[in-house]
């Protein structure tokens, strides 16, 4: 009795400890589970590991140059051993297409090799060392922690094989003349100016004389960023300098292809520095800031040079192809454009009056139309081909010629059995027609000539009605093209204009004084047109609306701050002077001539364009002259919406924009931007000012229409994604209107 008493106050104990037990883990494992459902429904509540690492790395050890150590060169051996140093970091790091993002200076012409292993990075420079000369590798933003991608920063290497290194820096931007567009990538370069030469004084014929550029690989170089920014390090103090641009597309640091672009600046430029400072913000997100810091730093001048690249007009010309696609004509395709009409001389036919020549404006592409049905019907032409080519050898365009064989993909034969099928085909079906007693049609239908109207239902008052045809045309009669002002289904003629469009023979553009608000009718009578080859038009009837005025806007915009538009030099020409009146423009009698040369000046003109978002010109206006200073665009009938603002200094008064010759040492024509759209409102008059030299110009093309830095905005930095985060958690858990959570349980809101 004693020993089961004993035991059963034994078992009590144990059982207290099971159900204890049992009643804990029953708990714990229903919170485990309640827990795992809440993440899931939210999974912004939970753990997320903490912010992002926004610290680059860091350099904690670097080796010295393993052949300057000291200042000393090796000497007296054939191949010179290459140089390496190398960098130690912090933590793991990348670095980032080193070929294009890191550049040697001077410049080196065998690619460095130039790694990251781990927390190091390794470089080797295979070129021989010059004696006595600062070289700089600079590194950009290639630099990167191996997990957040976090930049180490503009970091350079700098060493010298002399006593004295040089540490000044030269900086600006480079942008494409044309659309002030950011370049990236494109190598910024110096070339010292003659020591012991008062540069100032004897700067004209130094600047004409300059032919290190296109000889001479660059003393000093840099590479452009994304923005086109650049730094030029290692610039001697004291030492002045002329700066260029290049697209170099042999490697060898000079301007020896035409094909490259290019940009200078006529001036010289001369280092200096003094000591500045700048302030740094600390953000606690996207809209609050901790604390702003003051930075001494030193400041390098000069900061703002100014690279306005192009290619020149003059490139490599040669035959692309030549084809003839069609019985009806071929067409021949060159590189470049030249002034130069190029010219045939058949060989198994007369090429007399033989074709008409449809030439684009640079005539780089050329269509020649067959007049003659018998040559037409020829499947081979075979001619000499004389056109203008660029000789590498003399550096220089001249003329020269080719011997070609064209052949129709379609020959002539082919087409006759093809028209025979199709007459077959009419008669097979006139048959059928004829046995279900159908005589309504009994003659085959008539090949007409394609006439196309680009006019809609509506047009505005300064628009021309545009027709386009397939083939080049022969005559147009124009009593047979009928314009009519309605009213009341009535209609009256209107005078008209059928003019030619410019560079196109296979358009014409018919011209009125439209009447705002009135409706028109415009018909051309069948056989009114006909081409070349025989075809005439059917039958065509269009009716439009002019649109009122108060649909449109008028803008006028008023520009100053243009560079001194003065006269452009065409050259001299010879000219008859007229028997005893030979004076000068002062009045005083000069000797009497037959003939005098004559400088042929041109007074330059200002382009104002509108562009819409994707930078493509919707209007374009010559300005008006207001005063010496400064000029008006003027712009009727703007339908309503937002513009951009462009206006090009068009030096020769051709009509577009041209760039610059390096051998004249002629610039681009400038060009520049609003920063600030402008807003056209229907039926208001806006007048406006624009100082286009109010913004540095790399400061000047709206963001809208810039296209390089676009391409960087899709990279988001581990500083953004942590302002996203904190951003996120302060907004805290999102209600749910249903009162249940994702995964289903009642009561448990997210």
């Amino acid at each position: 009795m004693c020993n089961f008493a004993a035991q059963k106050y034994t078992l009590i104990p144990k059982l207290m400890k099971r159900l204890i037990f049992l009643v804990i883990f029953t708990i714990a494992a229903y919170i485990t589970v309640l827990t795992c459902m809440v993440s899931c429904a939210n999974r912004g509540a939970g753990p997320d590991g903490g912010p992002y690492d926004e610290t680059p790395p860091r350099i904690v050890g670097m080796t010295p140059p393993s052949q300057v150590a000291g200042g000393a060169m090796t000497k007296g051996k054939k191949k010179h051993p290459s140089t390496k140093f190398s960098l130690l970091f912090s933590e793991l790091v990348t670095i980032e297409n080193a070929a294009e993002n890191v550049i040697v200076s001077p410049p080196q012409i065998e690619m460095p090799n130039i790694q990251a292993v781990g927390r190091r990075i390794n470089v080797e420079l295979l070129d021989s060392l010059k004696p006595n000369t600062t070289y700089t590798i600079d590194f950009s933003d290639a630099i990167k922690d191996n997990n957040e991608g976090n930049p180490l920063g503009h970091f350079t290497y700098i060493f010298s094989t002399g006593e004295v290194t040089d540490t000044m820096e030269m900086s600006g931007y480079v942008l494409n003349a044309e659309d002030l567009e950011p370049i990236a990538g494109i190598l910024v370069g110096l070339h010292p100016c003659p020591e012991g030469i008062d540069v100032a004084a004897n700067f004209d014929p130094l600047w004409m004389a300059d032919t290190l550029f296109t000889t001479t690989p660059f003393d000093r170089v840099a590479r452009t960023d994304a923005s086109g920014y650049f730094s030029v390090k290692g610039v001697r103090d004291g030492r002045q300098y002329f700066a260029y641009a290049l697209k170099d597309g042999d490697g060898d640091f000079a301007f020896s292809q035409r094909s490259e672009q290019i940009a200078f600046s006529p001036e010289v430029l001369k280092p200096s520095a003094f000591p500045d400072t700048r302030y740094d913000t600390l953000w606690i997100d996207s809209t609050r800031y901790d604390s702003i810091r003051v930075i001494p730093y030193t400041h390098y001048t000069p900061d703002n040079i100014m690279l306005l690249a192009f290619q020149e007009a003059n490139q490599p010309r040669y035959m692309l192809k030549s084809d003839r696609t069609d019985f009806e004509n071929f067409k021949i395709w060159f590189s470049a454009p030249s002034q130069h009409v190029p010219v045939i001389r058949g060989l198994n036919f007369d090429a007399t009056n033989a074709f008409v020549e449809q030439r684009s404006i640079g005539n780089d592409t050329l269509v020649y139309w067959l007049r003659d049905t018998l040559l037409m019907q020829q499947d081979t032409l075979d001619f000499v081909y004389e056109y203008m080519v660029w000789d590498d050898s003399l550096q220089i365009h001249r003329l020269t010629e080719d011997t070609l064989q064209l052949t129709s993909r379609t020959p002539w034969k082919k087409r006759l059995e093809q028209r025979q099928k199709d007459e077959e085909k009419w008669q097979k079906q006139l048959e059928r027609r004829h046995k279900r007693g159908d005589y309504t049609q009994e003659e085959p239908p008539t090949e007409f000539m394609k006439l196309t109207c680009s006019t809609s239902s509506s047009l505005a008052p300064n628009q021309n009605v545009l027709f386009t045809f397939d083939q080049p045309l022969d005559t147009i009669d124009l009593s047979g093209v009928h314009l009519e002002l309605m009213q009341d289904s009535i209609g009256t003629p209107a005078p008209f204009l059928l003019d030619d469009v410019p560079n196109n023979i296979l358009a014409r553009q018919l011209m009125a004084e439209w009447r705002p608000e009135q409706k028109y009718r415009l018909t051309i009578d069948s056989t009114a047109i006909h081409t070349i080859y025989g075809l005439h038009n059917n039958k065509f009837t269009k009716e439009f609306t002019i649109d009122k005025l108060d649909k449109f806007g008028t803008l006028f915009i008023t520009l100053t701050g243009l560079p001194e538009l003065k006269p452009m030099s065409l050259g001299f020409e010879q000219v008859i002077a007229p028997a005893g009146v030979d004076t000068l423009a002062s009045g005083e009698i000069v000797e009497i001539m037959d003939t005098t040369m004559v400088e042929r000046l041109q007074d330059p003109a200002v382009i104002v364009q509108l562009l819409d978002r994707s930078g493509k010109v919707i209007y374009s206006v010559e300005a008006v002259k207001v005063s010496k200073t400064s000029v008006r665009g003027e712009f009727y009938y703007l339908k309503e919406g937002d513009y951009f603002v462009r206006c090009i200094v068009d030096a020769n008064a051709n009509g577009k924009w041209d760039p610059g010759v390096w051998s004249e040492r002629r610039g681009p024509e400038d060009v520049f931007y609003m920063k600030e759209s402008v807003n056209v409102r229907a039926g208001w008059d806006d007048n406006m000012d624009w100082d286009v030299a109010a913004l540095p110009r790399h400061q000047q093309k709206p963001d809208a229409l810039v296209k390089q830095k676009k391409n960087e905005r899709g990279k988001v930095s581990a500083h953004e994604r942590n302002i996203k985060r904190l951003e996120d958690r302060a907004k805290g858990p999102q209600n749910n209107s249903s009162g249940r959570g994702s995964m289903g349980v009642p009561g448990l809101k997210f």
